[in-house]
């Protein structure tokens, strides 16, 4: 038995890395054809690299791991070592496939006005990238990372909020070197289209999602989900029809964690009963400040 499960999660992790590989061969697609050559500095530690790469002439993929190296080792202090560890090979993967592409891969150069259409596709290649790296719960570091240790020590800031101040700012500091009010509206559009694309591919709507768990392991289930952390509780319930009594889990979640929280579950019990379903507003510990 637990030999079965030590293979099991031997093949889940490299099931999980392939994916994230393949997701980060997307996401510098978009980086190096469409956002890069045409000066798109759509937020995180990408659009920085993409700035100091323009005025320095040093290749966008190194600059992208040399701005997320001191943001991986915080990361490995104050969040979750495995996702640290998927983030970490995400960077990697990034870095050499951005920088091999400059070889190997023609840019899409914007003119006569058509620097909307690089946005757009830019933005589309970045938004699956990072789809298919957060199903299997990996990151494409910069913000992402900073923005899960600033959420930490104050819960009450939405995920969404902090992530879209510090995509301003890099927004912010593009126009300022550029100098061109174009460059910041495709800024602009590329984030919108690459977090639309997030959306559809991995959560299915921007809001945090509720769930009640139905199974013969709800302790075992709540233990796991508590230790990730995110607020757990136990409500009785008893069968209609069987009479027995059950605890039933209920959890709300912010949207990046649904995926690993469905794993959780599947992983513990299979056969689990869950009912999902989009939460409009969640107000509380962890999530928006009741006001």
């Amino acid at each position: 038995m637990v030999k079965s499960s030590g293979r099991n999660t031997i093949l889940r992790w490299s099931f999980d890395i392939l994916i994230i590989l393949v997701g980060a061969a997307v996401y510098s697609l978009g980086v190096h054809c469409f956002i890069s050559p045409n000066n798109i500095a759509p937020g995180g530690a990408t659009g920085v690299a993409i700035i100091i790469s323009g005025l320095s002439g040093i290749q966008v993929g190194t600059l992208i791991l040399l701005l997320n190296v001191p943001l991986i080792i915080a990361g490995f202090f104050l969040l979750n070592k495995a996702t640290m560890v998927k983030t970490l090979i995400s960077v990697a993967a990034i870095t050499v496939a951005t920088d091999l592409a400059e070889a190997f891969v023609p840019i899409y150069s914007a003119e006569n006005g058509n620097g909307i259409m690089a946005a757009i596709f830019g933005g589309a290649l970045m938004g699956a990238g990072m789809g298919l790296m957060y199903q299997r719960e990996g990151t494409s570091g910069g913000t992402d990372i900073l923005t899960k240790i600033i959420n930490r020590f104050m819960p009450e800031m939405k995920l969404g909020g902090i992530q879209a101040a510090l995509d301003g700012v890099v927004v912010l500091l593009g126009l300022a070197v550029y100098g061109d009010i174009n460059v910041v509206l495709f800024a602009v559009v590329a984030i919108f289209v690459q977090s639309k694309f997030i959306d559809v591919l991995v959560y299915g709507s921007q809001e945090s999602r509720f769930l009640l768990i139905f199974s013969r392991s709800p302790h075992e289930i709540a233990k796991k989900l508590i230790e990730q952390p995110h607020g757990v509780t136990l409500l009785k319930g008893e069968g209609a029809y069987s009479g027995e009594e059950r605890q039933v889990i209920a959890t709300a979640v912010h949207r990046s964690a649904y995926s690993k929280v469905k794993r959780i579950v599947r992983e513990i019990d299979p056969k689990a009963f869950v009912v999902t379903t989009t939460a409009g507003e969640v107000f509380g510990e962890g999530f928006a400040k009741l006001s």
